[in-house]
């Protein structure tokens, strides 16, 4: 499989695109499966130390951008691929807790959060599902309802 990295569950890969919602690119790790691929413009990386849902969060955010933005410069064609070379992704700063235990209580805390962010939509759909629903029935009913009405009146 030349051309390519393997990922394994668990391995990051930082692609290097840029786009409205990613204007330095965007760093996932490998969750849904347990291995992957990824062309070889992807710059991928494991962690050895420390707790890897805390830097799941951290990439999340725009505080990586910083480190990123001193090292890249965008390609000659000018086609949203940043050119940055692994070495020099490795030796970018990152600012993140020393202590594996307070890194394991952030990363924690974010993904509960999430999980009730993604809950609470949920809910909000299901409510305005549930009322567009009601509103429709309503408006539908030949008795009472508007286009009733307006069916009465086209007689």
């Amino acid at each position: 499989m030349s051309g390519y990295f393997l990922l394994h569950r668990g391995e990051f890969a930082y692609n290097k695109s840029t786009s409205t919602d990613s204007p330095w690119g965007a760093i996932k790790r490998l969750e849904k499966y347990d291995m992957g691929c990824v062309s070889t413009l992807y710059i991928c990386f494991e962690l050895l130390s420390g707790d890897s849902d805390f830097l799941v969060t951290y990439y999340e955010t725009d505080r990586w951008y910083k480190s990123v933005q001193l090292i890249a410069a965008e390609g000659a064609r000018n086609h949203g691929l940043l050119n940055i070379a692994p070495d020099d992704f490795f030796e970018t700063q990152i600012c993140i807790p020393k202590r594996i235990d307070e890194q394991r209580r952030i990363g924690a805390f974010f993904d509960r959060l999430d999980s009730l962010i993604t809950l609470h939509q949920r809910k909000y759909c299901g409510v305005a599902s549930w009322m567009l629903g009601v509103a429709l029935v309503r408006l539908g009913s030949e008795s009472d309802g508007a286009f009733g009405e307006m069916k009465h009146v086209l007689r």
